[in-house]
């Protein structure tokens, strides 16, 4: 009722406010019609005040462009004036210059034959000087050459002179000093014997290591095999029993989940009578598809569900067999049993059942049945009766497994700890034989060592000795030759000396030849100067007779150009003082225009100030009408848009009525829809706002909070059962094939252990003797052996290089100096190469650490290397050594830059083209 109340005041105002807005606007189109008028006649004399203005300007601009026109033209013709006055000077300045020249043009040429003859007659004389000067000069250089070598010459030979006999007095002191420290040949023999003796001893050193050394591999060789028998017997022993004890496990495992299964399922306080049944196997299925969920009852007559026994009634079976003659079970079922009939294999029961008696039902081994009245069941899935049945015969035979199994574990134990007793004597046994031998080996090598150590000390004194003695001959007889060549050489030098004493002593005075050179060359100069001199008038006169001829020619063309410009200069001035004249009489005519437009502006102005008079009285009336009709027009806006919001307000309220009615009876089907009971809902609250609603609803959202933490019911827990069991059954079955998978593994991975220790120790050895040879022949002596240090067993033992070169004591490679390394890596990838070669081998700069005396000892094992095996090798390098042993080069060049080219050379044919001499005695 407010709502409708404001409504209606609303409205009333609005009416009264458009009542005086109306009044107010008729008044107002003959106040425009009176303004627009105005407007239109000030518009036009403002018009007219601009075109009075630019007729004024333009006739001030057309009065300048003339004045400035004429200005113009006064000064070209000035210009041109001018013009005409500088040709006609320039004109006479030329003639006359062109007079001058030919004037002089005709007394030029016997000045220039004058000048010609001079020049000649200057360069006759020049030249007559120079030859004199030339023939001074080569007799005085060639007398200056002839003394300046006769004098170096006889220092040479002074020189020469004193060093031969400086160098016979040494030649001959240091004769005297070699013979002073010559060895004695006693003292070589007493080496010599030393050297021997030792050789003999160091050779039965080692024939007594070499006896350890095959007692040593015989002992071990036999502990192995031993151990290897033992560790055989072992794996075997741990497969077996490792595979008996899993199947024990698999099958105690399998009986305790089904005993715990079958314990769990009938868990009632009655046994069923199913589990006093025993049913051959096979024949479960018959039996559960013809009794089903009846077998689940106990033989407990206070049970709810029980069998009772009763007298056995006559049942004609003809040829079939009953459950009474196959089952065994208590009294209570044998009644059922003798009418429960078991189809034969490969028969049908269609054919069997009219001829069943009242109370006889005839079941296949699949599970069909055939009943006496007619009702059939085809062989389906399994009943949970005949799954249970299989179960517990299962049950018993995986007990009967077990013993059997638990038995045969248990021996198989017995047997791995037999094994593992003999395997662990075995490893002893062989523990003993190698530290025994070992240490007869460390004796023997030892003594060996010493008996190296003696030899090489005697056969390096005996090598030392007889190598000084041998250097002390030599050099004792290269200084006796020396002395006495270099005395018949000093005598040959003071002979020589004194003939060119004499030569020099007879050659003609220098000084003499050098003075006459210089007047020589004096007059020579005095001759080039007159003839540079007339050569240079003569060239001065023809280059002015040349600019002459120029400048008549330029002066011909400058004087035709100033004539042209004279004429043209007179026309223009001509056509200027028409310009002029006429320019003059088109200023006089200009001079009255601004005047005229100055008064016409006046006039434009006097009208446009009375129309703006005008424009502004009707536009002040025409303002006072619109603010009045304003004022009334805002009255009725403001008066509609109250009536408006009321309006609003109240289509508001009736919009909340309706949404709370709709609200409620959405709750209520809600309600009716979740509880199916007829809400009684409380009457709404007198006061309906947001606070109300917001206390309601949160009421409503903890109710249903509490009722969802109430959980659900899980209906798939019985299918969530069997998925876990059909889990936990192929987690089983994968077990056991790890299990079996991981014997199988232990067993392959002890076979693979034993191959590959026989053969690493066989190829070991093999390597090994290629080693020691190769290292020999590698450093012309001394000896190196491979040894596997770090454990007993090789495949897990390291590796180690025990080398000695000549000269030094037996030690590990890495106490060995850089070069020596090389050498001894070399040896032993040598040594691997030589148990298994290639047809083709690449050697990457192998002998970059190498001195050159390494070089050669590599390049001949190359060679060696390359004859034994047959192998092809290609050898990168840079050392020029090992390049010159080589076969045949390969190199990239350059020739061009960017362009590389592939070249290779053959030395063999090489030599041959170089010189046919080799080849044929190659042939």
């Amino acid at each position: 009722a407010a709502a409708e109340a404001r409504v209606a005041a609303a409205a009333a105002k609005a009416a009264e406010s458009a009542a005086q807005a109306e009044a107010a606007d008729t008044n107002l189109p003959a106040l425009r019609e009176a303004e627009a008028q105005a407007r239109t006649v000030l518009e036009r004399a403002r018009i007219g005040l601009e075109q009075v203005k630019e007729q004024e300007a333009r006739a001030r601009a057309a009065l300048n462009d003339a004045k400035a026109r004429l200005e113009a033209l006064r000064r070209d013709h000035g210009h041109a004036e001018k013009l005409v006055a500088d040709a006609q000077a320039a004109q006479a300045r030329l003639v006359a210059e062109q007079e001058v020249l030919q004037q002089e043009t005709s007394a030029a040429p016997a000045a220039i034959d004058q000048a010609a003859d001079e020049a000649e007659a200057a360069l006759e004389t020049m030249r007559a000087a120079e030859g004199a000067a030339t023939k001074a000069t080569e007799y005085a250089a060639r007398l200056a050459a002839e003394a300046e070598a006769a004098r170096r010459a006889l220092q040479e030979a002074e020189s020469r002179a004193r060093r031969l006999g400086q160098r016979a007095a040494e030649t001959k002191a240091e004769h005297d000093k070699i013979a002073a420290t010559l060895i004695p040949p006693e003292r070589v023999a007493a080496a010599e014997t030393e050297r021997a003796e030792a050789e003999a001893a160091l050779a039965g050193a080692r024939e007594a290591v070499t006896e350890a050394e095959a007692a040593k591999v015989k002992a071990e060789a036999e502990a192995a095999e031993a151990r290897t028998v033992a560790e055989a017997e072992l794996a075997g022993a741990r497969s077996r029993a490792a595979s008996l004890e899993a199947t024990a496990t698999k099958v105690g495992t399998e009986y305790d989940a089904l005993a715990a299964l079958l314990a769990q399922k009938f868990g009632r306080e009655s046994q069923p009578i199913l589990d006093q049944i025993t049913v051959p196997p096979g024949l479960e299925a018959a039996l559960g598809a013809a009794l089903r969920e009846e077998l689940s009852a106990s033989a407990d007559l206070t049970a709810a569900r029980h069998w009772r026994a009763l007298p056995a009634l006559e049942s004609t079976t003809g040829k079939l067999q009953s459950f009474a003659e196959l089952a065994q079970g208590p009294e209570a079922l044998k009644r059922a049993f003798s009418h429960i009939l078991l189809l034969p294999e490969g028969e049908t029961g269609d054919l069997y059942q009219p001829n069943l008696t009242p109370g006889q039902i005839l079941v296949s081994r699949e599970g069909a049945l055939w009943r006496w009245d007619g009702y059939i069941v085809r062989a389906g899935a399994a009943s949970e009766a005949a799954v249970r049945l299989k179960q517990r015969n299962r049950l018993t035979e995986l007990e009967r497994e077990r013993a059997v199994a638990r038995e045969a574990a248990q021996g198989a134990r017995d047997e791995r700890i037999k094994a593992e007793a003999t395997e662990r004597e075995a490893r002893a046994n062989e523990a003993k034989t190698r530290e025994a031998h070992r240490a007869a080996e460390t004796a023997a090598r030892e003594a060996r060592r010493l008996a190296e150590q003696r030899f090489d000390k005697a056969r390096n004194e005996a090598i030392r000795l007889t190598a000084e003695a041998e250097r002390g001959a030599s050099r004792a007889a290269a200084a006796a030759a020396q002395a006495e060549q270099a005395g018949s050489e000093a005598q040959e030098a003071e002979a020589a000396l004194a003939k060119l004493r004499e030569t020099h002593a007879a050659l003609p005075d220098v000084n003499a030849a050098r003075l006459a050179v210089e007047q020589a060359r004096n007059a020579l100069n005095e001759a080039r100067q007159a003839e540079s001199a007339a050569r240079a008038r003569l060239l001065a006169l023809r280059n002015a007779e040349t600019q002459r001829g120029q400048r008549l020619q330029s002066l011909t063309r400058e004087l035709e150009g100033w004539r042209e410009r004279g004429r043209d200069a007179s026309d223009r001035l001509k056509d200027l003082t028409a310009r002029l004249n006429e320019a003059q009489s088109g200023l006089e005519s200009l001079n009255a225009a601004p005047e005229q437009a100055q008064t016409a502006h006046k006039e434009a102005q006097d009208a446009l100030q009375g129309a703006e008079t005008a424009h502004r009285v009707a536009a002040k009336a025409l303002q006072e009408a619109l603010n009045a009709n304003e004022g009334a027009m805002r009255l009725a806006r403001a008066a509609e848009s109250e009536l408006a919001a009321a309006r609003e307000s109240r289509a508001r309220e009736e919009g909340n009525i309706t949404a709370a009615n709709h609200a409620w009876g959405t709750v209520a089907e809600r309600i009716l829809e979740r509880l199916g009971a007829n809400p009684e809902l409380p009457e709404p609250p007198e006061v309906l706002n947001a606070e109300v609603e917001d206390k309601a609803r949160k009421r409503w959202e903890r109710l249903q909070r509490e009722r969802e933490e109430m959980g659900a019911v899980n209906l798939r827990a019985e299918i969530e059962v069997n998925e876990a069991e059909a889990a936990i059954a192929t987690i089983d079955k994968e077990r056991d094939e790890i299990t079996s998978a991981i014997a199988k593994l232990r067993g392959s991975i002890g076979h693979l252990n034993r191959e590959g220790r026989e053969r690493l120790n066989t190829v070991f050895a093999e390597v090994d003797k290629h080693f020691q040879g190769l290292f020999a022949r590698m450093f012309g002596g001394g000896k190196a052996h491979l040894a596997l240090v770090g454990s007993e067993d090789p495949l897990e033992a390291g590796l180690e290089i025990f080398a000695q070169p000549p000269g030094k004591k037996l030690s590990t490679l890495s106490l060995l100096s850089g070069g020596e390394q090389a050498l001894t890596a070399l040896s032993l990838i040598f040594a691997v190469f030589k148990c298994n070669p290639a047809p083709i081998s690449v050697l990457d700069e192998v002998d970059a650490p190498l001195d050159d005396a390494n070089v050669e000892r590599f390049c001949n094992l190359l060679e060696d290397m390359v004859r034994e095996t047959g192998t092809r090798f290609l050898v990168v390098t840079h050392h020029h050594l090992t390049m010159a042993r080589m076969d045949r080069l390969y190199g990239v060049t350059m020739q061009e830059r960017g362009v590389s080219r592939l070249l290779s050379v053959d030395f063999h044919r090489a030599m041959d083209m170089v010189d046919p001499g080799h080849a044929m005695a190659a042939e």
